[in-house]
């Protein structure tokens, strides 16, 4: 068993040169010391690995290493299928986590490990085989990160015979080893072995320990304040933005109100917490919750979501936990094995994720015109891109569940051309199959790279493609429909794209929404809007504005119609069958001029179209004339007026509008009566004044019917009652 003692022991057997050590201090692996300040408690955890982790790591290396060309080739690992190391299962999370940190860091000092190796002469070693070289780089690496220190083990830690006894053999002449490390240092001229990296790799390392933490709450378990109340009583404050999280803090993200932002150095402890055991908590990457929520900003309360192959379980978690208010259904594509589906039901029964339904085929073999996604609006596309926006590769390698095969260009600081045109067709592809879908209005693209080859020059290049090709119609960008927070991503949001750089605060993030044009012949007025919103129940609670006392009036007068109609045809039949007795009697005809009968009839015709009105109406005008020309010529003018009055053509806006009936008061044809006393009642027309207000008729009416009055007044004399009625024409 190798412990504390007898590394101890190995170390004073050692007759290499004290000299050559260079000073611990000067082996630091950082070259920012306050990163390493805010995560000293994380690092002396992780220092401290077990031996299994060592497998894991190598078996992961032996895959990613960077293979040299055959003539350039010094220290061989054997063959890529397979490094003949036991590989057991990982134990958990953290475990997985740990093995692919420590393959990525051999990874990225590959070069410099094996000239170590070369340099201090223990390469090559005839007791290690070299199919256990990969086991033997990352050990290495370990070692000198531990700046050549023992690891203290606990007991209860298992031990593998493979790592002891290479760990024994790096051990024995670790001083060789530290000479070898100072002489490559200035060789390169590197305060630090980091200076030896690429600068956008150091700077992309520099970003990994200041990257906050990026949480979404589970709103079917838990709300808003009770999860706030929950982090304080564990002894979180809260502050107001991510810049102020120090300590055991937590703030509330700028974009997404259900996302909560952690400091980095709390991750295991975050972990550990009830919240996120209990899955009212989960931590995901923020540009996952930036491409949920812009979904949710365009569905409707009825709309389908199709969701493209390479999507997260956790993604779909979100956006079902956004969506669960609505009746709509979360289509996922490429869930072909058992062994996944099963997955990913387990994961949403633990999230109690209800709408989730999986398709078997991939995205670009779906049919367009698939009769299961007939009410699919919204196209969520999140393909598969170089992640050269992110700032932690391992962590993301592990939650997009992607080729380990990727942390190769991580290391390198850059994606090689070939493989970056290989991505950017897929994504055309993609993108174009999506533009096909005729029922989807608004697609959601969303990558996390910073290449213009997978952002823009994709939907440019699908745009294009869509307005040859598509007869439907076609699709156009949108403003970013996210909150911009800042004046530089108005300024990277000017293109209707939203950007994001990577930062010391956020992964690199590019978001695009598509969506497509409305057709004209579909216009929904107001009115249509907010009954489809009073229909699902959008406006419980909420008073509608009362409607304008003129659309009152046009209701009143709507709902009066009936009964004005009905009372104006009985009161012209009843002056109809009184002018026909009075003219048989009198042999006279009475003519009356035709505006007042056409613009009853036009009136008569709007309201209601009743024929018999229309024949009351006739009979008045074939019995009623006028006696002099006078008469005619003046009442002809106001029948001029009349016609180009009711023959104007009416505005759009007024067609609607129902005319109020008018009622057409005749000339006074009316009977002198006797009061109760027998004494002569005072002429009408002093009674009723209005009657008489056309100038220039009353006169003229007046001599022209005076022999009908004189044979209706002879004929009253004889009358057995008296008539009382002050209207005896109605």
């Amino acid at each position: 068993m190798l412990n504390v003692k007898s590394n101890m022991d190995f170390e004073n057997s050692n007759t290499t040169d004290a000299d050559e050590i260079p000073k611990l201090n000067d082996l630091t692996t950082s070259s920012s010391t306050e990163p390493v300040a805010k995560n000293t408690a994380f690092f002396h955890e992780k220092n401290n690995y077990p031996d299994h982790i060592f497998l894991n790591a190598a078996q992961i290396f032996q895959n990613i290493r960077v293979e040299k060309p055959p003539d350039k080739v010094v220290v061989k690992y054997g063959n890529r299928s397979g490094s003949g190391l036991t590989l057991p299962n990982f134990k958990d999370e953290k475990c997985q986590r740990w093995s692919y940190e420590l393959a990525f860091s051999a990874l990225k000092y590959q070069d410099l490990l094996e000239n170590i190796l070369l340099d201090s002469g223990l390469y090559p070693c005839p007791s290690i085989a070299d199919d256990r070289t990969s086991l033997m780089i990352v050990i290495l690496y370990d070692y000198q990160d531990r700046k050549f220190q023992p690891r203290i083990l606990s007991n209860k830690e298992e031990l593998i015979p493979e790592v002891q006894e290479i760990e024994h053999y790096l051990f024995r002449y670790k001083n060789k080893l530290a000479a070898s490390l100072a002489r490559c240092r200035i060789k390169y001229d590197a305060l630090t072995i980091d200076h030896i990296l690429p600068e956008n790799v150091r700077k992309q390392e520099q970003r990994a320990f200041t990257l906050p933490l990026y949480a979404w709450i589970n709103t079917v378990k838990t709300s808003f304040e009770d999860i706030c109340g929950a982090l304080k009583k564990e002894g979180y404050s809260k502050v107001n933005a991510a810049p102020e999280l120090e300590g055991y803090a937590f703030c509330v993200d700028e974009h997404c109100p259900d996302v909560l932002v952690f400091p980095p150095h709390l991750r295991e402890e975050l972990n550990n917490l009830q919240l996120f055991t209990e899955h009212k908590l989960l931590l995901q990457d923020k540009y996952h919750s930036l491409a949920v929520h812009s979904v949710k900003a365009l569905l409707n309360m009825d709309d389908d979501i199709l969701v493209t192959n390479g999507c997260t379980g956790l993604t779909l978690a979100h956006m079902s936990m956004l969506t669960n208010q609505f009746t709509c259904n979360i289509f996922v594509c490429g869930i072909k094995s058992e062994t996944k589906e099963s997955e990913l039901q387990e994961l949403f029964a633990r999230i109690e994720c209800k709408n989730i339904k999986f398709l078997r085929e991939n995205f670009m073999d779906i049919d367009p015109v698939d009769h299961r996604l007939q009410k699919a609006k919204i196209i969520l596309l999140l393909p598969l891109c170089s992640g050269s926006g992110v700032s932690d590769p391992v962590q993301f390698i592990l939650n997009e569940h992607r080729d380990a095969g990727l942390l190769q260009d991580f290391s390198q600081g850059s994606v090689a051309e070939d493989k970056l045109h290989v991505l950017a067709r897929q994504q055309s592809l993609e993108l174009t199959h999506a533009t096909k879908f005729h029922k989807v209005q608004a697609i959601v693209y969303c990558t996390c790279s910073v290449y213009a080859q997978e952002n823009e020059n994709v939907v440019t290049k699908a745009l294009e493609i869509s307005i040859e090709g598509n007869k439907a119609q076609p699709y156009r960008l949108s403003p970013p429909v996210l909150p911009l927070c800042h004046p530089s991503e108005i300024m990277l949001a000017s293109g209707k794209f939203f950007k994001m750089e990577p930062s010391e605060l956020t992964n690199g993030c590019f978001l695009a929404v598509l969506s497509r044009e409305r057709d004209p012949s579909e216009t929904v007025s107001v009115k249509d809007v907010l009954a489809r919103a009073a229909a699902k129940g959008l406006l419980e609670g909420v008073e509608m504005a009362k409607p304008p006392k003129r659309e009152e009036k046009k209701k009143k007068s709507k709902t009066s119609l009936q009964k004005n109609v009905s009372s104006a045809s009985v009161s012209q039949a009843k002056i109809a069958e009184f002018l026909n007795r009075e003219s048989s009697n009198s042999n006279t005809k009475i003519p009356l001029s035709k505006p007042p009968s056409t613009l009853l009839q036009k009136n008569m015709g709007q309201i209601n179209s009743n024929i018999q009105n229309k024949r009351v109406l006739k009979q008045i005008t074939s019995t009623v004339v006028l006696g002099t020309a006078k008469n005619t010529n003046s009442l002809s003018s106001m029948s001029k007026v009349f016609d180009k009055q009711t023959n104007m053509k009416p505005k759009s806006e007024d067609k609607m509008i129902a005319l109020k009936p008018v009622e057409i008061v005749l000339p006074p044809v009316l009977l002198p009566f006797y009061n109760s006393t027998g004494s002569k009642a005072r002429n009408p027309s002093n009674s009723y004044p209005g009657l008489y207000r056309l100038n220039g008729v009353k006169n003229s009416l007046q001599n022209s019917l005076a022999p009908s009055l004189t044979i209706l007044n002879k004929q009253k004399e004889t009358l057995p009652f008296v008539v009382r009625h002050p209207r005896p024409w109605l």
